[in-house]
């Protein structure tokens, strides 16, 4: 396939404009937004680490400011890719378990160019909610600080996803906090990083629960009730 031909620049063009109408539906509650803007009054790079479930709401929430994002390098990559370049950001590819090395070189090189940076520490395929190690080397090689976000929603569809991928419904309230800075040393040992790991872990968990299964016969697409409509932005 022809992926810069004009089918394929029509659907990424379609997703982003689809992300975009729903984005502006959604009410959000932000907490600790001033643990990243610090940041950046102070020109610190930094890292945004959040679950890969909640990609859609940040992804609307952080467009267009520039941030360099790790995209997985497998054969659906170009298509996330370049829908997230459409609403204003940056990617690096790679992965944690495909083409890693050219990711983490990729977004270290940004860091140390002065762009803020966002990973998906269980990205791409698992375990959901375990933070993984190597999420931590980029922090480690660029010196940029890791900022933990949580979120929660009281209205989404969950697909059937090994992460239950998170969908909101048009008009739900979105939860958001941002978790203190973790500086990563250089030097840190493997002990160290495992509790670091373990630290910005229970930052991204301790707000909101693990989402509840679908009991059977239900559908995991509605695993929280819906809200009652608010008026879009």
């Amino acid at each position: 396939m022809d992926r810069a031909g004009l089918p394929f620049r029509i659907t990424t063009f379609a997703a982003a404009r689809m992300l975009g109408l729903l984005g502006h539906s959604l009410r959000y509650e932000i907490e600790g937004a001033e643990h990243f803007e610090e940041c950046r009054r102070r020109r610190q790079p930094f890292i945004f680490a959040h679950w890969h479930a909640w990609i859609l709401p940040l992804a609307f929430l952080h467009r267009k400011e520039g941030i360099v994002v790790l995209v997985s390098d497998h054969k659906d990559g170009e298509y996330i890719a370049r829908v997230i370049e459409r609403m204003g950001f940056r990617t690096a590819r790679g992965s944690s378990t495909r083409g890693g090395v050219k990711g983490l070189k990729a977004l270290v090189r940004a860091g140390r160019e002065g762009f803020d940076m966002g990973i998906t520490p269980d990205g791409p395929r698992g375990p959901a909610r375990e933070f993984k190690q190597g999420g931590l080397l980029a922090a480690q090689l660029s010196g940029a600080p890791i900022i933990p976000i949580a979120m929660e929603s009281d209205s989404v569809w969950r697909l059937d996803s090994w992460d239950r991928f998170a969908i909101p419904k048009p008009f739900a309230r979105i939860r958001v906090r941002y978790g203190a800075p973790h500086f990563v040393p250089r030097g840190a040992s493997e002990v160290e990083l495992a509790g670091h790991a373990r630290a910005i872990e229970a930052d991204l968990n301790v707000l909101f629960p693990s989402p509840p299964a679908p009991a059977p016969g239900a559908d995991a697409r509605d695993a929280h009730p819906p809200a009652a409509p608010r008026s879009g932005e």
